[in-house]
């Protein structure tokens, strides 16, 4: 079965990889057809800020956007054998059967990669933990660049945020730690923490996914119901946002009968989850964040998003910032299933099956 990719968002430094058109937006689905010249298919993707990491099937990497000082390059790494990845602005983490490796993004260029790796850590061949969790603890993409979990974690999955990081264990309880001054750790407070600490509102329900945003979290329960905490400056929590209903304001917008309801209660900081409801109460399947917005796959292959839209990282087909979750109507009307989403900063990619 064909895995077709899609992404909408941010372009200005080509990170789309759909050629030389140099608008900051596009706030509607594009097939991705030009990052893989080889025709082997795209198996995952990943955006960095100025960039997108494209991982393809026989292990090769094809990198878009702002490359070795550069913007509007194509850099193709075939024949690496990797495995996954993370991509940020000053390094790029590569996972390998048997290693990780850490490159300088500046090293990378039209020659390939060059020099030496500025770090490296050995792993036991055939390790199964979902990257960037590796043996006993997990990869961070600055100094030191591993960090040991606690021996009572057990972990399934890791995300990181600017500044926190949310972990779901094998008992599908969620742990949040690092920076909490937007209340993303949902702990009920803004203080910072150190060690994995579970989430205690979360406590006795069975979660299946997890999602970090800049400052934001997201979890998905095994019943597919949405709880969202952090910051909500954009409404990306899927809460009634100040900032959303001054623009609908200024731009002459006309509230709906909700919005005037909820106009005492907006809400900047959400220090612990809050239920979100999709329309028709439909079930999450999945979930990823941006910096600022939200985006949801429900368990019926459809796609549902929120939060900060200036370049078009909602896929709605306009720039507009919304606080509730809204269907992009863009794969029903295409008769496509959406199986997966993956957002970064101020893009969203999308796959379809």
């Amino acid at each position: 079965m064909p895995r077709l990719w899609f992404g909408f968002g941010y372009r200005g430094f080509g990170q789309l990889g759909l050629g030389e058109d140099l608008s900051l937006d596009l706030p509607e689905p594009v097939q991705l057809q030009r990052t893989d010249p080889g025709r082997t298919q795209i198996s995952k993707v990943i955006p960095s800020w100025s960039y997108t990491a494209f991982l393809t099937e026989d292990g090769s990497l094809v990198l878009s956007g702002f490359i070795g000082g550069c913007p509007q390059q194509c850099l193709c790494l075939h024949g690496l054998g990797c495995l996954d990845l993370l991509p940020t602005e000053k390094y790029l983490m590569l996972l390998f059967n048997d290693r990780v490796e850490c490159w300088d993004t500046m090293a990378l260029g039209p020659e390939g990669m060059q020099r030496e790796p500025t770090w490296k850590m050995d792993l036991p061949i055939g390790h199964n933990a979902a990257f960037p969790l590796v043996s006993n603890g997990h990869i961070v993409p600055h100094t030191p660049f591993y960090k040991e979990l606690p021996n009572k974690v057990s972990a399934l999955k890791l995300v990181l945020g600017n500044e926190h990081a949310v972990l779901l264990t094998s008992a599908r309880a969620v742990l949040t730690w690092g920076a909490g001054r937007h209340g993303q750790l949902g702990h009920g407070d803004l203080e910072d923490v150190s060690e994995p600490r579970v989430v205690d509102a979360l406590h006795g329900m069975a979660m299946s996914e997890v999602a970090a945003g800049g400052w934001h979290s997201v979890s998905v329960s095994e019943g597919g119901d949405i709880y969202c905490w952090g910051w909500n400056e954009s409404g990306q929590l899927g809460l009634p946002s100040k900032t959303l209903a001054q623009e609908r304001g200024n731009a002459g917008d006309a509230p709906t009968e909700g919005q005037v309801a909820e106009a005492n209660e907006f809400i900047t900081i959400q220090a612990f989850p809050a239920l979100i409801d999709l329309p028709d109460e439909l079930e999450a399947a999945k979930t990823s964040c941006g910096s600022r917005h939200t985006a949801v796959v429900t368990r019926a292959g459809n796609l549902y998003t929120w939060g900060w839209g200036k370049y078009g990282q909602l896929g709605h087909g306009d720039t507009r910032s919304l606080d509730q979750p809204k269907l992009v109507e863009y794969f029903p009307q295409k008769q496509l299933c959406v199986n997966d989403v993956i957002c970064r900063h101020w893009n969203t990619y999308v796959l379809c099956l």
